[in-house]
């Protein structure tokens, strides 16, 4: 489970959007993905269209040399750690509140009935997928908890 590096060049380069600035997705995420050497890339795939769904408002970038999530009006709220723990083959997603100074964060409070969310701090927490089976169980509840993290940001 491999970056390519050519793969970590590009996603320093600036991010290209459409001219008018609202198009959700990014020709940077889709360059970085098609050159990416993951065992779990057609699952990462799938938790990217899921996110972007949510809402017209949700852009995706090239932050932290991974595809990351943000609103039109926010700082990024969520980023696929392409390298997760152990060597394990699972998608990993965490959802964040952006890379503000440590005392500006703010706690987060979101509705969790199908138990998917780890939290790794007040308002940081690591939600994963086993495979794109799990994937499409696990995706309402993937929608609503972003849809609820958006709204607390």
């Amino acid at each position: 489970m491999a970056i390519k590096k050519t793969v970590a060049k590009k996603a320093k380069q600036p991010v290209a959007h459409s001219e008018s600035g609202d198009s959700q997705t990014d020709p940077a995420v889709a360059a970085f993905l098609r050159e990416l050497d993951h065992p779990m890339k057609k699952d990462i795939e799938a938790v990217r269209r899921i996110i972007l769904g949510v809402g017209p408002a949700i852009r995706e970038g090239i932050k932290w040399n991974s595809p990351s999530f943000r609103t039109t009006d926010s700082d990024y709220f969520a980023t696929v750690n392409l390298r997760g723990k152990g060597g394990e083959e699972r998608v990993w997603l965490i959802l964040h509140t952006g890379a503000k100074a440590k005392g500006a964060k703010k706690e987060m409070k979101i509705a969790d009935p199908a138990g998917m969310l780890q939290w790794l701090g007040k308002n940081r927490c690591l939600v994963t997928f086993a495979d794109r089976q799990n994937i499409q169980v696990k995706r309402a509840a993937l929608k609503s908890i972003v849809r609820e993290w958006i709204q607390q940001l």
